[in-house]
């Protein structure tokens, strides 16, 4: 099957936004601004966890996004309702539905899956993702990769390259700093350790670790094609997801918890709730 959008990840990814997917061209304008040292301006942690929270806004606006009743939603949040304040972090969370396999998390605490990648992984699969983009947030990844998207932006005009306090932005301008947001890469480094909380996240709470290489490894086998997407950036930009798997797996020999991932069933389909009848009793006559 091939994939057409996600993950710098499991995992910051590559979305396919259908209004905020411009990309960020560097030219002679961007060069300017970076002569004049655009980079060195002052962007604190409180300044990224909020633009990102108005990014994420925007994004939520242009995409399609799962109902509180929707079966993607009820099953993220009977999976992954208990962890939202998962390390002292105060993290939301939402369903965009959409063929494509993304996970995404931001400095806010905002932790976007689709339901394409909700579609090919069970529970513990997709809470080994999860847990990975939560490590992000948690080690702060995420607010680098803000400022970085800032600063693209600034340097190609959307917003003042010269002021040394973040400007107001306006919706297109979200929509721009979120794709710039999204397109950051982390370092080998920095997916490394959001792969060891991620594994820590899942010995820690008692699920099966095993998932972790689960994840990986069939992260790798949907990774065909040639399109800039989710896992074709994984691949080209991180540790190769088979050698990631690998490293989870000696971690589970290690802890002596291995043993070969079995996929359970998965269903994304909202379960019906029967009310049961009322019992009516007879009048005597």
């Amino acid at each position: 099957m091939k994939i057409k959008s996600f993950l710098a990840l499991v995992f910051l990814v590559t979305l396919n936004f259908s209004n905020a997917n411009a990309q960020i061209n560097l030219g002679e304008k961007a060069l300017g601004a970076l002569q004049n040292g655009v980079a060195s301006f002052t962007f604190s942690n409180e300044d990224a966890a909020k633009l990102s929270k108005e990014a994420v806004r925007k994004m939520d606006s242009t995409n399609v996004v799962a109902g509180p009743k929707d079966g993607y939603s009820l099953r993220l949040n009977r999976i992954f309702g208990k962890h939202a304040a998962e390390n002292g972090l105060a993290l939301n969370y939402k369903v965009y539905l959409t063929k494509d396999v993304n996970a995404f998390a931001t400095a806010d605490g905002s932790v976007r899956v689709f339901s394409g990648l909700m579609d090919i992984m069970d529970d513990n699969q997709l809470l080994a993702v999860i847990g990975h983009e939560i490590g992000h947030v948690a080690n702060e990844d995420t607010k680098d990769a803000m400022k970085a998207a800032y600063r693209k932006a600034a340097v190609i005009g959307a917003v003042s390259s010269q002021s040394d306090k973040v400007a107001k932005l306006t919706d297109s301008q979200l929509g721009q700093i979120g794709s710039a947001m999204i397109d950051s890469k982390h370092s080998r480094k920095q997916e490394s350790e959001a792969d060891t909380f991620s594994y820590d996240f899942m010995k820690r709470n008692g699920y099966n670790v095993n998932a972790v290489e689960s994840a990986f490894a069939l992260l790798a086998s949907q990774s065909g094609g040639s399109s800039a997407d989710f896992l074709t950036k994984m691949m080209s930009s991180h540790p190769d997801p088979k050698d990631r798997a690998e490293t989870a797996k000696q971690r589970a020999i290690a802890d002596g918890l291995y043993k070969a991932y079995v996929q359970k069933a998965i269903s994304n389909k909202a379960v019906a709730v029967k009310t049961p009848a009322k019992k009516t009793t007879k009048k005597k006559k």
